[in-house]
């Protein structure tokens, strides 16, 4: 968000009944989440508070997602889009977001890329462990022993790195990140988890 938004910035003339329509993505998945409606007191109140507040087409009143189930949605981001008729925000869900009791209100699969992908099929070997798979074989072994493969690995990329080897480097950097991701799995931790330490970390 380059510069502060505000509700005279959008063309409410192309919106039906003068509402704005809002999507909701999270913040850390990408993944979409919702999509409400604001009107100008809804808009502000969620600028003001950090929670984003909708405005109920069918009470007609404004309402704070998550005021009574404590699921709310913690805004870290606004993006006009480009006929400033829609509103994307990016936030922070606390619990489900759907009252369904799912993560979204659209489903679709998670947003994510190949370690999202790796990472179910190391969480698949620790669920099923099946024989003559040295994912298995790490898991019977125990996470001191998988936390020591992770500490090799890393230390080989850092010798890499030193020496300026970067087809090594890289070669010993994607087996330190697959130790990484058992050793998560190991751990009963997700990416996801990490990710919102990080995002924590960064807000």
């Amino acid at each position: 968000m380059d510069k502060e938004i505000k509700f005279e910035d959008f063309n409410l003339e192309k919106c039906a009944d003068g509402l704005l329509p809002v999507i909701i993505q999270d913040a850390v998945s990408m993944k979409v989440l919702m999509l409400g409606y604001m009107n100008k007191e809804a808009f502000e109140k969620t600028q003001a508070t950090g929670k984003v507040t909708f405005y109920s087409r069918t009470r007609q009143t404004l309402w704070t997602k998550g005021e009574t189930s404590g699921h709310f949605l913690m805004m870290q981001e606004m993006f006009l889009d480009c006929d400033a008729d829609t509103l994307l925000i990016k936030a922070i869900p606390i619990g489900p977001t759907c009252h369904r009791g799912t993560e979204a209100c659209f489903d679709t699969p998670a947003a994510e890329g190949f370690l999202r992908k790796l990472s179910e099929v190391v969480k698949g070997r620790h669920r099923e462990m099946p024989e003559n798979s040295y994912t298995t074989r790490l898991f019977i072994r125990g996470v001191k022993k998988i936390a020591q493969k992770v500490g090799e690995e890393a230390v080989e990329s850092a010798i890499e790195a030193v020496d300026g080897n970067r087809n090594r480097f890289i070669y010993e950097a994607a087996d330190l990140m697959f130790h990484y991701l058992v050793l998560l799995e190991s751990m009963g931790v997700t990416l996801d988890d990490i990710e919102q330490e990080l995002l924590f970390r960064h807000t």
